[in-house]
Parts: structure tokens; C-alpha cells; sequence
């Protein structure tokens, strides 16, 4: 059974690296960029028109160049990291399925989604793709299976979801903790301190304050919601949605600063008082990237 269970999770990831080759094209630097993905808010409410001259970032205490900034919406390659364990059946099921649809129904025509479920073992239900009616098709043949692999699949998430050329967001949605993954916390949170993806989770029920998805969610700069049902869970996918919409992306070259280990960020809007939620640093070195 055991080997078994790992053969079918090594196939998982292999199908994930296949259908990121097929997709993405060869780039090369000499340096490695730094993006950052932030939300500003004052009191609460998203805060929107300012530039790339309005922001500082400082890398261990460096100031750095911004190089390039993006306020326009570049595309978002939504994927969707779905809990599909046994206890998750019935009322629960049609809920998760119907906010799923409503939040692929609100993609634009240039972006992309992806669907991974996940019980006792990790299901790539579908890889990136703009045909978004493929997507909804498969949530909607997913059947509850099993325990809970929850750090294993938000490793598959993590690596199908980067990208270079647009801004990649996972929503996890789990109705537990984790019971039965291969992977360890430690080496997932490791591999998101060098990727891109934003993660917003959304646990029913309170979780610890030191858990994996809370971690996950804080060290990539997202959000982890806690619900105590899944009555509204459509409009909670809605909210993420809008709410990602509305972040800010900043791209520099890290001078000044060793090109290994943990670089703490910190960033702040010039002359103004704002609340910036963004990842708390990064992770030099071999990072998640692009094919060759």
C-alpha cells in the first residue's frame, strides 16, 4: 500500500512538470529578479493609484531600484488547490463546487486556471489552461476520497502555478488539518519562500496559531480565512478574487545584497501612514522558475 501511494503521488508531480514544460518558454538572466505581490490598504479599504516612485523596498536593510513596476491587471493563473477528503460530502461538496465555478466564471478571457484535489492522495484534475469551461467540467466530476494530503497538494499547487508572465494566485480551500501527507510542512514552506505564488486559504474551523496553512498563506503574502460553514464560501472566493485584483507588483534587481540565503523585505509607501500585506522576504538561490 505504501508503495503504492507513493508511486501514484510521484506520478502526480511528474504530469505537473510535463504540463509546465508544454507551456512555458526559455528565459535567461544574468540576475535573478525579485517580485513582490502586495496589498496596500488605509483602515481597511484597498488604496489604488500610485506608482513605482510612491514605494521604498528595502532588501536586508538595502535600498533597492524598482526596475519595473505593473499597476496595469496582468493576466492571473488561478489554481485552485480543493480538498476533496471523505468528510468533505454532501452540503459541503455542492458549496465548494458552486463558489469554485462562480470564481472561474469571474476570470478574464487572458487568464488561466488549474484544479488540484486531494484526499489520501493528490489529483491534478486539470493542468493550466484558458479554457476555463475544461476546469468547471472537471470540478464538477470530483468525488470526495480519503484523508487529508493537504501539504502534498499545496506542493503540486506551488509548482504548477509559477509563472513569469503573469501573477499566479492558489486558493486552498481545506476542512481540516493535514492526516496523511509524504511531504513534510518544512519542505513545502521552504519551496514557497522561493516562489511567486500568492496563496489565500480557507479553512473551515479555527486552526492554531502555528499550523501549515496559516504559515503557507503568511509567508507568501496572502490570507488564510477561517468559516465556520460553507454557506458563503461563493462570495468569500469572490472577495479573494477582487482583492487580488486590486495588489500591487513590484520588480527589482537585488544589488547590494548576497545572491544566497533569507532576505528579509521591507516596504513602505513614502509619505503617506498605509498597511502593506506582502511576503515577509525571500529565499536566494535555486528558486522555482521557468523551463529550459
Amino acid at each position: 500500500m505504501r508503495r503504492g501511494m507513493l508511486h501514484a503521488f510521484a506520478i502526480l508531480i511528474l504530469a505537473v512538470a510535463l504540463s509546465m514544460a508544454a507551456q512555458v518558454s526559455t528565459i535567461k538572466v544574468s540576475t535573478e529578479e525579485v517580485r513582490i505581490d502586495m496589498l496596500v490598504t488605509d483602515q481597511g479599504k484597498p488604496v489604488t493609484g500610485l506608482r513605482e516612485t510612491d514605494f521604498e523596498v528595502l532588501d536586508n536593510g538595502v535600498l533597492q531600484k524598482i526596475e519595473f513596476s505593473s499597476f496595469q491587471q496582468m493576466p492571473i493563473n488561478a489554481t485552485l488547490v480543493f480538498d476533496m477528503s471523505a468528510s468533505v460530502a454532501g452540503e459541503s461538496l455542492k458549496n465548494l463546487i458552486g463558489a469554485g465555478s462562480g470564481f472561474l466564471d469571474r476570470l478574464k478571457k487572458d487568464e488561466q486556471a488549474a484544479l488540484i484535489t486531494f484526499g489520501h492522495a493528490v489529483k491534478l484534475g486539470s493542468p493550466l489552461t484558458g479554457d476555463i469551461e475544461s476546469v468547471k467540467t472537471a470540478l464538477k466530476q470530483a468525488k470526495p476520497f480519503g484523508n487529508t494530503s493537504l501539504i502534498d497538494a499545496c506542493y503540486a499547487g506551488l509548482t504548477l502555478a509559477e509563472s513569469k508572465s503573469s501573477r499566479p494566485l492558489l486558493v486552498v480551500f481545506s476542512d481540516g488539518l493535514d492526516t496523511s501527507s509524504w511531504l513534510s510542512d518544512e519542505m513545502v514552506l521552504e519551496i514557497a519562500k522561493r516562489s511567486d505564488a500568492v496563496v489565500y486559504a480557507v479553512s473551515v474551523g479555527q486552526l492554531p496559531d502555528q499550523t501549515f496553512i496559516r504559515d503557507l498563506s503568511k509567508f507568501t503574502g496572502g490570507s488564510l480565512i477561517e468559516i465556520e460553514s460553507t454557506r458563503n464560501l461563493d462570495a468569500i472566493f469572490l472577495r479573494i478574487l477582487e482583492e487580488f485584483r486590486q495588489r500591487y507588483l513590484l520588480t527589482y534587481l537585488p544589488r547590494g545584497v548576497s545572491k544566497d540565503g533569507w532576505h528579509q523585505l521591507k516596504i513602505r509607501v513614502k509619505d503617506r501612514i498605509a498597511t502593506i500585506k506582502a511576503r515577509p522576504g525571500y529565499q536566494a538561490g535555486a528558486r522555482i522558475s521557468e523551463g529550459e
